[in-house]
């Protein structure tokens, strides 16, 4: 994870030229529902619901300019996946980040994204690593401008595009189900980010992967987690007492 130089909450624009990374592109022929599941998942991966805000599912439809029913569907798997909480009210709201829960999203991705990164390795190749670093260099131009949702978007790009060439389905949907229970904290935590220099462990990891040490890559993965989830302490559990 590298360190915003800024606290500007960003536009929608991706890093690369205003595109956005190919797994959060619409994908030509996707059912109503299905492109409605991936948009609000999308709104709660990059913190556009914001932790603490509850909304309806009528405010969400209107705002998608899309019925309720594919909405109330998608919440219902979002929900299933932790990600939202169900009110009383009819209202939904990201679930709330208490000790526990920060304590078994560490364990869980401490020990699951050390292990897909090093299940990747073998496979891939030398273009890989190249559009990789090349993500990387995104994470830095987001970083100049001070485009947090960019940075999101990039720092989700950079460590999913070696999870996925692990081809372990079942281990990457986890890690997956996991990024959508802590994201929209991330997104508090860069906002009190400041300047001061600390290791970029993206570059170890990239460093790592052009070596072929699965041992080094498992490091570099293991100390951004640790790193990463640490802003999310400070800016959240410190906060909550």
């Amino acid at each position: 994870m590298k360190r915003l130089t800024g606290a500007s909450a960003g536009g929608k624009a991706g890093v690369n030229g205003g595109d956005e990374p190919p797994e959060t592109q619409t994908i030509v022929g996707l059912t109503t529902h299905e492109e409605v599941y991936r948009r609000l998942r999308e709104q709660i991966l990059y913190g556009g619901i914001k932790p603490g805000s509850a909304v309806t599912l009528r405010g969400l439809a209107d705002e998608l300019s899309v019925s309720p029913m594919p909405v109330r569907e998608a919440v219902r798997r979002l929900i299933a996946e932790r990600a939202l909480l169900l009110q009383d009210n009819r209202r939904v709201m990201v679930a709330p980040m208490t000790r526990e829960t920060f304590e078994q999203i560490l364990f869980a991705r401490r020990a699951l994204e050390p292990e897909l990164a090093a299940r990747a390795l073998a496979k891939l190749t030398k273009s890989d690593i190249a559009a990789i670093e090349a993500v990387d260099r995104s994470i830095d131009t987001a970083m100049r401008a001070g485009d947090t949702e960019g940075y999101m978007r990039a720092n989700y790009q950079f460590h999913f595009a070696i999870y996925r060439k692990s081809e372990a389905w079942t281990l990457v949907a986890l890690v997956e189900s996991i990024w959508l229970q802590f994201g929209p904290f991330m997104r508090m935590a860069y906002g009190r980010i400041g300047t001061s220099t600390i290791e970029d462990h993206h570059e170890f990891a990239i460093s790592a992967m052009k070596k072929g040490s699965a041992a080094d890559l498992r490091k570099a993965i293991d100390a951004d987690i640790g790193q990463g989830m640490g802003f999310i302490g400070e800016a959240v559990l410190s906060r909550a007492g």
